[in-house]
């Protein structure tokens, strides 16, 4: 039986944000083709985990020097696929090869074992073994850096991986695939898949797949997370964020408004830990808007690929630039004041203004929902208490960031956030050896850093008597 796309599902394909063009289209994978990557997975499991790791890190190691050698290539891909402005695209390419790096260089480390402490006796040792084949769902908007943090660890540790990569990114999906394999990783530790969604759930249901893990969306999380608890698989889930970004105080509110405009608007404010609440107390308020919006107003529509000073690019799809708008729309139509920005442009390109709004209360979309796109907005706060009450008043809990010229102080209310990553005086800790993940329903588990390689393992006590 061959599984097709349904209308719902418009299946692999490049198609242009920044023009509307619809440039190649992929097949989505047949059952047979499904099966043929699950049996792959499996048999490469048995010969991989029995590999020194040290040999395994020569490979991993292998792959981190061609992302790097390969960024320039790289970056033109997912500039066209997904909009990402040029320089941007070769950075995360970089970042990639840092990952792959320090999981091959820390990897024999972080997985040794660990002596525990015994009373009985005899000698206990956690042993860190794979468990098995994992299914991989990765998104769009870093499609490098996203596989990057899921595979490098789990290859490492032995486990092989099948990846199902978002339906806009099959060119990126394919490049990976033939860099892993150029570095020695082997035919099926690494596998490709372009899976439907129901292929997705197929794979889950499969006993030989030990685990998954999803970076996306709050609604895909909850279908996943459903599909791994009803078949007794772990699942690692990175979802939504609606970070906030407190500024208690700014001596320079030109300089702090440029440090959080600039972290909006990194991959076109699509990133889930961007600065989506930026709250600020009243007696620098009014200077902070000015700045953020004087910044908007500078800027016009750009083509990524030429990356110049001054422009902004398209979201990922015409239809995230019109959901944008939607939310946008409705925020101004409820009471909002917006300053600058928030035009969809006309046609098939996925082009939104940057915007800057105000006066966001409640009862608007733009509360509760995550704005994925170029949009920061402002909360005006009177003491640290209301800053914290309001960070705190969101679903999510991925990240968040505190500003103060006495850093003590903002350390005091960072402490307080109900977030798996607090920031102090920056907009993020990053670096492939800091681990990311969230709370509530940003999802749960950790990538990067040693807690990357905690995830799908087994860690097996290995108890030896007297």
């Amino acid at each position: 039986m061959t599984t097709t796309s349904s209308a719902a599902e418009p299946g692999y394909r490049v198609l242009n944000p920044a023009t509307g063009e619809l440039v190649e289209t992929f097949p989505t994978a047949t059952d047979d083709e499904v099966e043929t990557a699950i049996a792959s997975a499996t048999s490469a499991y048995q010969a991989w985990k029995d590999v020194p790791i040290e040999d395994r890190a020569k490979a991993v190691a292998r792959a981190a020097d061609l992302f790097a050698e390969r960024a320039d290539d790289l970056a033109r891909i997912i500039t066209t696929e997904m909009g990402k402005p040029l320089s941007q695209a070769k950075g995360e390419a970089e970042f990639a090869a840092d990952i792959f790096r320090y999981f091959a260089t820390e990897g024999p480390s972080l997985a040794a074992d660990q002596e525990i402490k015994t009373f009985s006796g005899g000698r206990a040792v956690v042993q860190k073994l794979p468990i098995g084949p994992l299914l991989g769902i990765m998104p769009w908007n870093y499609p490098y850096y996203q596989v990057a943090r899921f595979a490098a660890p789990n290859l490492m540790l032995g486990n092989t991986i099948i990846l199902k990569h978002a339906e806009t990114c099959p060119r990126s999906a394919l490049a990976i695939e033939q860099l892993l394999h150029d570095a020695g990783i082997p035919e099926g530790a690494y596998v490709n898949v372009f899976a439907s969604h129901d292929q997705i759930a197929t794979i889950i249901a499969d006993p030989r797949v030990q685990g998954v893990s999803l970076t996306g969306s709050e609604r895909a999380g909850a279908i996943i997370g459903e599909l791994a608890g009803k078949n007794l698989k772990k699942a690692v889930l990175e979802l939504g964020g609606s970070d906030p970004f407190v500024v208690l105080d700014a001596p320079d509110p030109k300089a702090t408004a440029d440090t959080a405009w600039d972290t909006r608007m990194e991959n076109t404010g699509q990133a889930c830990n961007s600065n989506k609440r930026m709250i600020v107390m009243d007696d620098v308020f009014d200077d902070f808007v000015a700045e953020l919006t004087a910044r908007a107003q500078g800027l016009t529509p750009g083509d990524p690929s030429a990356d110049k000073e001054g422009t902004f690019a398209p979201l990922s799809s015409r239809a995230a630039a019109e959901t944008l708008a939607e939310q946008v729309r409705d925020a101004v139509e409820k009471g909002a004041t917006l300053h600058a920005g928030g035009e969809l442009a006309a046609g098939e390109a996925a082009y939104f203004s940057p915007a800057v709004l105000t006066g966001v209360t409640p009862e608007m979309r733009a509360y509760r929902e995550e704005l994925f796109g170029p949009v920061a907005v402002v909360y005006k706060v009177a003491d640290d208490d209301e800053a914290l009450r309001l960070a705190n008043d969101t679903p999510y809990g991925l990240g968040g960031a505190v500003f103060s010229s006495d850093p003590e102080r903002a350390a005091r209310v960072a402490q307080r956030l109900e977030v798996g990553m607090a920031n102090v005086n920056t907009p993020a800790g990053e670096g492939a050896e800091i681990p990311f993940g969230g709370v509530k329903r940003s999802g749960f588990g950790r990538e990067l850093g040693p807690l990357g390689m905690d995830e799908f393992v087994n860690k097996r006590l290995f108890y030896v008597a007297d």
